[in-house]
């Protein structure tokens, strides 16, 4: 699923190629992505992109005050290509849900595509990204300066709640899903099954430089990079997440997992959890 830092990456390819460029055509191919009707994807066509911009994990492209807001979801793409064909794409069972074209001979634009049989993809056409509800809901940005370590600690406090969901709540904090959190959690040395309660002042403080270290170090890996090459980049970039019976690069011991109904974590014992490994109740069950 692409994160925070991916989404700014993003982003930045939009801003660098697209703001300033009059949109052509948007073309819906699988219409389930579109959750909105009024007004509708035709009113982008013509109007002039101003900026790009991410909330959380949304894209936030701006046409003159009009909004294509994109979530990617857990399979989502967007792939910015160069002479896009004057064809219209036709609807069928391929991963492309949607294609922007911007005005001009050389056809540029993108495409946006969804893997797999399990859809997610959301577009929205609004006049403003607080129209879209999982955008009114966003809790402060890590990287624009309004998640500051107090208002962090405000967050946690009396949160009865495993951290690693806590980190995943995008109302509490946008943009991080299940592999930065992992990787958050073991930059602070801390188990993902603590509850953000019994977390003290300097877990806080720990936790806080954790999350803004990881994910501003992710950014800057990814910035200037094709988007073709964000996912790579995203993968080579993980310390435990993925990395299921390899070692920690930090101590050398083995990176465990907990396996959930439809995702998994991993962690390092050693530098996490005291060398204890986490209950797996799905694997106990299959080994019996």
């Amino acid at each position: 699923m692409p994160e925070l830092p991916e989404v700014e990456a993003l982003a930045g390819i939009l801003a660098e190629r697209a703001v300033g460029r009059e949109i052509g055509r948007v073309l819906p191919v699988a219409v389930s992505v579109l959750k909105t009707h009024d007004p509708p994807l035709t009113a982008l066509e013509g109007r002039t992109v101003t900026a790009a911009r991410r909330h959380g994990k949304f894209l936030d492209l701006d046409a003159d005050g009009l909004h294509l807001v994109v979530h990617l979801a857990r399979a989502g793409w967007l792939r910015w290509k160069d002479g896009l064909p004057e064809a219209p794409p036709r609807p069928g069972k391929g991963p492309l849900a949607l294609r922007l074209v911007l005005a001009g001979p050389e056809r540029s634009g993108f495409d946006l595509t969804e893997a797999g049989a399990r859809k997610g993809l959301a577009v929205y056409c609004v006049r403003s990204p607080g129209d879209v509800p999982g955008v009114a809901r966003l809790g402060p940005d890590p990287l624009d300066g309004s998640l500051t370590p107090e208002v962090f600690a405000g967050l946690l406090r009396g949160v009865r709640h495993r951290i690693k969901g806590v980190l995943r709540d995008q109302s509490v904090i946008p943009g991080i899903g299940n592999a930065y959190s992992d990787e958050i959690l073991h930059a602070a040395r801390m188990s993902p099954y603590r509850l953000a309660s019994d977390l003290g002042e300097e877990e806080i403080s720990t936790l806080y430089e954790a999350m803004d270290t990881t994910l501003r170090s992710a950014v800057e890996r990814s910035r200037g990079l094709a988007a073709g090459d964000l996912k790579a980049e995203k993968r080579s970039g993980m310390r435990v997440h993925g990395r299921t019976g390899r070692p920690c690069p930090v101590c050398g011991d083995t990176v465990r997992e907990v396996s959930f109904k439809d995702s998994s974590l991993q962690y390092c014992p050693t530098c996490q959890t005291g060398g204890k490994p986490l209950a797996d109740r799905r694997m106990s069950r299959l080994l019996k």
